[in-house]
């Protein structure tokens, strides 16, 4: 019974992980603002994830106290801008360059962490940094032939930028300790739609957002199935895996949306392009493996 529950875990994580993987794609084809996306996602999902606990009959405690809610709050808000950036960044560079760009938050974090939560930095993890740094080098295209165009330094920038966002929402989620992890992700859901508000009757020309079938059904989706449903699924398969096996298995997203950009938007990465992605994957997955020590 126990192996049956581990299998059908690790295939709520892989399918969460490939739906992760897609949004780029289904991001080229929506005409729609980074902003107001991001807003309908955080607003689709909110209600996706309020309906899924409802019906499943899970109980959350709404004890969370005033502190923890301001930060979760903050943190919401910081991922509804880190969603405009990532899908900013799909418009001026490549799927699989932004994507790549964005998976450079776990060395972000390495950095980070001595600076903000006081950790020790450990030699494996500052060489782990240094070998994604150069694969991030190789991807940016600086020493291949030709120029990239100011396009392609924008979307990295913007990827870069969308990373560091995230980085700063798992730093803030750290200072939050333990929170139901579906009454966590609803609070900063909904927070992200929120802040969106105000930013988009500052930014936004209502009179270009454009509502055909095709554009309201791709919404849809992103806003139902890569947030809503991915995140139920995630959150679902978590007290099945481990640690490291969540961390392991979280890099099938990345490797799907190069797969898929490759296929479907015809954006292949050169050779030195596909050394860094492997450095960049690598190097952020060993990251955040634990090896037990020989006796």
């Amino acid at each position: 019974m126990q192996q049956k529950s581990k299998k059908t875990s690790l295939l709520m994580m892989i399918l969460a992980m490939v739906i992760f993987g897609t949004i780029g794609i289904f991001r080229r084809y929506i005409p729609w603002s980074s902003g107001m996306l991001a807003f309908s996602r955080g607003l689709l999902g909110t209600a996706f994830l309020a309906v899924f606990v409802k019906i499943r009959g899970r109980k959350i405690r709404h004890q969370i106290g005033a502190r923890k809610l301001i930060w979760l709050i903050v943190s919401g808000a910081v991922m509804g801008f880190n969603w405009i950036l990532l899908f900013e960044a799909y418009h001026y560079t490549t799927v699989s360059v932004a994507t790549l760009c964005y998976y450079m938050q776990p060395v972000i974090l390495i950095l980070l962490s001595p600076l903000i939560l006081k950790e020790k930095l450990l030699k494996k993890k500052l060489i782990c940094a240094g070998i994604a740094i150069l694969g991030m080098v190789l991807v940016s295209g600086v020493f291949e032939n030709g120029q990239k165009g100011p396009d392609q330094a924008k979307g990295i920038f913007l990827g870069l930028a969308a990373a560091a966002l995230y980085a700063a929402v798992i730093l803030i989620n750290k200072s939050t300790g333990n929170v139901d992890p579906y009454e966590r992700t609803i609070i900063q859901l909904a927070s992200s739609a929120a802040v969106m508000i105000p930013y988009l009757l500052v930014t936004e020309d209502f009179t270009q957002v454009t509502f055909d079938l095709t554009t309201v059904l791709l919404v849809l989706v992103v806003g139902l199935v890569h947030t809503g449903f991915a995140y139920a699924l995630y959150f679902g398969c978590m007290e099945g895996l481990k640690a490291q096996t969540l961390a392991i298995f979280s890099y099938i997203d990345p490797i799907t949306a190069l797969i898929l950009s490759g296929l479907i938007l015809q954006e292949a990465l050169s050779p030195a392009g596909i050394i860094g992605a492997v450095l960049i994957l690598g190097a952020a997955a060993a990251s955040e493996l634990e090896f037990p020590r020989r006796r």
